[in-house]
């Protein structure tokens, strides 16, 4: 992915180098006398149109033709190849049910891929398209505070524009990490067709693209109009070795305890004695081992490991995804002076997530926090109940999990909408002997998603079909459950306890702005150059789960409505400030301010200043210091609360391979635990939600670096041309939202017994985890610096054709975050946690050479090595050093290649072949994340993948 000389350097690194105008094609100017004056063109990172765009901002630029050769359909698998990215959210995540409500309150938008940039998370990242704010995602679990950018098709991007550093000066909320700036085409005459098909190595996962574009020019007037069809098919887990087991290497052991014959575990009431017990169906009798209670004569056995259900079998490694969009732009020239432009977009995806048959989890050590399921009694009048007495949670009922596959597996259809309207003015006018350039602007979208979920069920009627057969009686509809033993539920018994459960949630932005832009007056060094502008936004958003789920009826993931609005007022002014000029040298100085006036939470400045000093014509210095500001979004301010399931490891109990209790006994007990206590499970209920004191966050970024293109490289018989650029960057965010890390507050709380982090960890019978408090709180400081290191080089055309050589590098020095009581969280350089990465070290290298009708990229990709804990792992040899309990996932190196050709049918038709992972590298095991065994938003999908793309032009 290139960037042009200088280009990511920032001309004096601007402090409103990130407001990015509503269109960055030139304008050319009519003097009075006839001459046609210099383009003055709006970039990325500022709104002073210049006549030049070298060196003006730290701008990385993806063009048409990057964009072609990674063999890519979706823009935001795209970005998140670059070496600034951080861990997003992809369709490689199988995201929907237990994952749906993660602890930042925004809900997951299943289906969709978002971006992060400096690993300061996705809503830290501005999204814009030809300068104009794009609505957020809507999402299945909540308000989205990100931007699903499968929302934006491939076929109508002329180029990516990517701003690596804080921008709230000039944009506004949520810019704190950079800002990302979509340009679409305009100026195209003809048509042209383009056709892709891809699949992976295996037979699986085929992908087809159908891209229309068409476009013209008048005397006045432009238009392009494109439309795409992208469908991508799904890869299921159980097709690959990696992802067949729950984790890696381990067989069973951390299957669920959820089976589809039932786990029972309760006090026999008779002798006093605690039973944990399984059906014989479909697992022979184990050997009796001399535990109490298991030296059975009847259909049950004590339940062992090889009991455990391997629910990774029904999961899906590729989700699904269908999509279709149509756009259409066109300007107009209303006067000489003043163009009228229209920009409309439908894009429209249909997706799926699919997860194991949904489990019954009952009984006091359910921890649902649901009271249907928490608080049970499986009656022993109810027909099918074999034990002869009532099973009760209040009495002796500590756990009941049954895997009924024979209403099949959680599937998850997506229908997602996104609609958006941009129009406006935009023109120039003269005073004096100088140019003054204006525009304004109006901007509608919404993103609307619906969910329909079948195979989830009704614990109300779960509890009542279990309960005292004369209550199911009394219900017409009722009929009797049997869960003890396989295939015992009926096709009569489904049709009472199973629902089809559907879900809406909806993202609305409208926009006004208006800005102007020009030279002030001469100082000695050259022109003052000014921009200042106005915007007003209205944000409104809501999350309406099943009346089902409102009700407390639904036997998964609870969740509550939200809604909510707010709007604000904006107004941003930017100077470039002349200090002097000698000779090649030349030193300027870049000023900017915002003033943001929310209705939520009241009003807020924000600054920035940059310098640029050119001290050679071949040698310039920049640096940006900027506040930055993110409001909370409606999702973390009105969300209610909701519950996800975590995978966390209690360190007061025996693991589920055997491991012992990490924490001191003395402290578990006080917390209720007995020792030798079983782990049960390693799933458990984190409740979260919204929070309506949130204050935004606050944030400082800074930004040294240096540009380099030595002139004795320049024009020589061994390169045309060489830049060097070198960029340090810092970031603190102060009052971060977000919530305390769950296994962190379960692990701290079990070492210190500290108070105020064990009042978020709530214990129920026998000391088991019954949920763990995150709600929404400010907390404390996110800071993170590093480097980045690029070096581009284009050699000289000769008879072999030309090559060029583009190398860029990130390497994260630090990153820490430390929430408000001085607990430091852990994430950090080199880690795995949580299902993301910060690796220390991440490389993209592109060589590409063409010749004549032929051209050919080969891409290397490199992610340095990481660590991540074992866990209950440690004691399998899949854990590279148990000594320490930490596994090491290797570097990984990822090889693309690309041949094309060029025949001069029509108006030109290209060919192109392309592998990506040539070398069929797979992605490193990590026993930490939750699914499939690797982290699917740092590394590819195991195996090649080959495609092949026809462009036709009319």
């Amino acid at each position: 992915m290139s960037a042009p000389r200088r280009s990511r350097l920032s001309a004096a690194v601007s402090i409103a180098l990130l407001f990015t105008a509503a269109s960055v094609a030139p304008t050319a100017q009519a003097q009075q006398d006839g001459a046609v004056a210099l383009d003055r063109i709006e970039v990325t990172g500022s709104r002073i149109k210049r006549s030049e765009i070298e060196n003006q901002v730290p701008v990385q630029v993806i063009s048409r033709e990057d964009i072609e050769r990674t063999g890519l359909t979706s823009v935001g698998d795209i970005i998140q190849q670059i070496t600034a990215s951080g861990s997003a959210l992809n369709t490689k995540f199988n995201s929907s049910g237990n994952f749906g409500f993660p602890p930042d309150g925004s809900g997951v938008g299943a289906g969709s891929t978002t971006v992060d940039l400096r690993h300061l998370g996705p809503k830290r990242v501005l999204v814009l398209v030809d300068g104009l704010r794009w609505v957020n995602e809507s999402s299945a679990s909540g308000v989205g505070s990100a931007t699903d950018l499968n929302t934006i098709p491939v076929a109508i991007i002329e180029r990516i524009e990517v701003l690596e550093d804080g921008a709230s000066a000039l944009y506004g909320s949520d810019a704190i990490a950079g800002v990302v700036n979509i340009i679409t085409r305009r100026n195209f005459d003809g048509a042209q067709v383009a056709v892709y098909y891809g699949q992976n190595e295996e037979g699986d996962g085929e992908t087809t693209q159908v891209d229309v574009s068409f476009g013209g020019t008048g005397e006045r007037f432009d238009f392009f109009i494109g439309a795409s069809y992208v469908e991508q098919q799904e890869i299921f887990s159980r097709d690959r070795e990696q992802s067949s087991f729950p984790v890696p290497g381990t067989g069973v052991t951390f299957g669920s305890s959820a089976t589809p014959t039932g786990r029972f575990i309760f006090i026999d009431p008779n002798t006093g004695a605690v039973l944990n017990l399984t059906p014989n169906t479909g697992v022979p009798n184990p050997v009796y081992d001399g535990t109490p209670g298991c030296a059975r004569t009847d259909d049950f056995h004590c339940f062992t490991t090889a009991d455990r259900f391997n629910f990774s079998q029904f999961n899906l490694l590729l989700t699904p995804s269908e999509r279709r969009g149509l756009f259409a732009q066109t300007h107009y020239e209303v006067t000489d002076s003043v163009t009228w432009y229209f920009r409309g977009l439908y894009n429209q995806r249909e997706s799926l997530n699919q997860a194991a048959p949904e489990p019954f989890f009952l009984g006091a050590a359910a921890g649902t926090g649901n009271p249907f399921a928490d608080n049970i009694v499986i009656s022993a009048t109810n027909p099918f109940n074999p034990f002869g007495f009532d099973l009760d949670s209040s009495e002796n009922l500590i756990l009941v999990g049954r895997r009924p596959i024979e209403g099949g597996p959680r599937r998850f259809f997506q229908d997602v909408d996104t609609w958006y309207l941009a129009t406006g003015l935009e023109g120039a006018f003269e005073v004096g002997d100088r140019s003054w350039f204006w525009d304004v602007n109006f901007v509608a979208s919404q993103n609307e998603a619906q969910q329909t979920n079948f195979g989830s069920y009704n614990i109300r009627r779960i509890a009542q079909a279990l309960g005292p057969i004369d209550a199911c009686n009394a219900d017409p509809q009722c009929v009797p459950l049997n869960i003890f033993g396989n295939d015992t539920i009926t096709p009569e018994m489904l049709a009472y306890i199973q629902p089809v459960v559907r879900d809406e949630s909806q993202n609305e932005l409208t926009l006004w702005s208006a800005n102007l832009s020009g030279d002030l007056f001469d100082m000695p060094a050259g022109p003052l150059a000014f921009a200042a502008g106005f915007e007003h936004r209205d944000l409104e958003g809501f999350y309406r789960p099943d009346s089902l789920t409102v009700a407390g009826e639904y036997n998964g993931v609870p969740s509550s409505p939200t809604q909510g609005e707010y709007d604000v007022d904006e107004f941003y002014a930017e100077f470039s400030v002349p200090v002097y000029s000698a000779g090649d040298s030349r030193l300027d100085l870049s000023i900017a301010g915002r003033y943001s006036d929310y209705s939520t939470f009241g009003g807020e400045s924000t600054g920035k200043f940059g310098l640029r000093w050119q001290v050679t014509d071949d040698f310039l210095l920049r640096g940006t210091f900027a506040e930055g500001f993110r409001a909370p979004s409606i999702g973390e301010l009105f969300g209610s609360i909701s519950r996800f399931d975590g995978t966390i490891s209690d360190p007061c109990l025996i693991g589920l391979d055997g491991s012992p209790p990490s924490a001191p006994q003395s402290n578990c007990q006080a917390l209720g635990v007995a020792p030798g206590t079983p782990e049960l499970t390693q799933q458990y209920s984190v409740l979260t939600g919204g929070n309506p004191n949130l204050d935004p966050e606050t944030a400082d970024s800074y930004t040294v670096g240096a540009v380099w293109s030595p002139e004795f490289m320049a024009n020589t018989a061994w390169s045309e041309r060489m830049d060097f650029e070198i960029t340090y960057y810092n970031h603190e965010v102060e009052g971060a939202v977000q919530a305390f890390d769950a296994q962190t507050a379960v692990d701290l709380c079990a070492q210190t017994l500290d108070p105020a982090v064990c009042a978020l960890v709530n214990r129920g019978i026998q000391g088991y985890i019954s949920s763990i408090s995150a709600q929404l709180e400010n907390l404390g400081v996110i800071e993170t610096d590093g480097f980045d290191v690029d070096w581009f080089w284009t050699f000289p055309d000769s008879d072999w054709g030309q090559f060029k050589l583009a190398w860029q590098n990130t390497f994260v020095n630090d990153y820490e975050a430390v929430s408000a009581g001085g607990v430091v969280q852990p994430q950090a350089p080199g880690r795995e946690v949580n299902n993301s990465s910060i690796p220390e070290w991440t490389s993209y290298l592109r060589l590409s050479w063409a010749s004549g009708p032929w051209n050919a990229t080969y891409a290397l990709r490199h992610i340095s090595d990481l660590t991540e804990d074992c866990g209950n792992a440690a004691s399998f040899p899949v854990c590279s050093d148990p000594a320490s309990g930490s596994n090491s996932l290797g570097s990984t190196t990822y090889h693309d290649v690309q041949v094309g050709w060029t025949l001069d049918w029509l108006d030109g038709t290209q060919l192109s072949l392309g592998v990506n992972n040539l070398l069929d590298k797979d992605p490193p095991i990590c026993l930490s994340c939750s699914l499939n065994g690797y982290d699917a938003s740092t590394y590819d999908l195991p195996g090649r993948f080959w495609y092949v793309r026809a462009e036709v032009k009319f």
